[in-house]
């Protein structure tokens, strides 16, 4: 976590990004406690980052994180209430990393060159508090069932599809997300009641560590370019893909939904990438 919790704060990756692959893959420790935990922690670390990018005035999406907090609490209900049991572990695995294995391949091709960027949430028609709904929507379902996704998903509309900055997306990533963990953790506690003790333990060793870590990548967020965000996305979701394919053993039915979720996020922000209604006047 003094690694994951200095990630949560500076990219669009939650802690729960590093935790659950660690959790998982090497300690065996089962996804359902690992979700949790990762809620958990994320509650308190990105909490604390949110309230640095507050204090500090970086500039955030407010819009965004309304319309996407509201649509995710009912999104991060039915994944961890509903869909979650429904799923083996290693789907639950395999279903978060061709998720983010997508995203890369599009943030890969969309950084390629030099890009206008916008400073803000385009407003032209008024579709565009439903999409960021969906996406939350959508990311609170991901999140329910892996800890995070959220901030994944809508920072994924927000650069992809409209067009904005990472320098802007990345801490509206980061406060929704932690405002989404909040809502799972509570959730956890007092209705589906999977907060054990022995996670209470792991949470309260972690705890020191996030509060100071988190804040941390926010502050150093703030001074980097854009570009330098989005390969360091890239190289950590290179990491996640490699380890899942040698960690997670691979059965035809884990193969076919890594497959599905590869094909389904592909070509949702490969579609989202062609869109050019929201490109800024002077890109080619």
């Amino acid at each position: 976590m003094v690694f994951g919790s200095f990630i949560a704060g500076a990219t669009s990756e939650g802690g729960g990004a590093i935790a659950f692959p660690v959790f998982t893959k090497v300690l065996q420790i089962d996804p359902a406690d690992a979700k949790v935990f990762s809620l958990a922690i994320q509650s308190v670390g990105m909490s604390a980052a949110s309230l640095v990018i507050i204090a500090m005035g970086v500039r955030v999406e407010w819009r965004v994180i309304r319309w996407a907090g509201v649509a995710g609490i009912p999104g991060m209900v039915l994944g961890a209430a509903v869909v979650a049991p429904l799923l083996s572990s290693a789907m639950i695995k395999m279903s978060f990393t061709f998720l983010v294995t997508s995203f890369a391949v599009t943030l890969f091709m969309l950084n390629r060159r030099m890009r206008l960027c916008h400073d803000r949430l385009p407003d032209e028609s008024g579709y565009e508090s439903w999409i960021i709904a969906l996406a939350g929507f959508v990311g609170g379902v991901m999140s329910g069932l892996v800890g995070n996704g959220i901030d994944i998903i809508t920072f994924s509309v927000m650069v992809l599809l409209f067009r904005v900055s990472e320098k802007i997306s990345t801490p509206t990533s980061v406060i929704l997300m932690a405002s989404n963990s909040i809502v799972g953790f509570l959730l956890h506690i007092f209705v589906i009641d999977g907060f054990t003790p022995e996670i209470r333990e792991w949470w309260l060793a972690a705890i020191p560590v996030v509060v100071v870590g988190a804040p941390m990548g926010a502050m150093l967020c703030s001074l980097l370019d854009r570009q330098v965000i989005a390969k360091g996305l890239i190289f950590l979701i290179l990491i996640e893909f490699i380890s899942s394919l040698w960690l997670i053993p691979m059965t035809p039915s884990v193969v076919l939904v890594s497959l599905l979720m590869l094909v389904v996020f592909s070509l949702l922000y490969y579609g989202m990438y062609s869109v050019r209604r929201y490109e800024p006047i002077g890109s080619d």
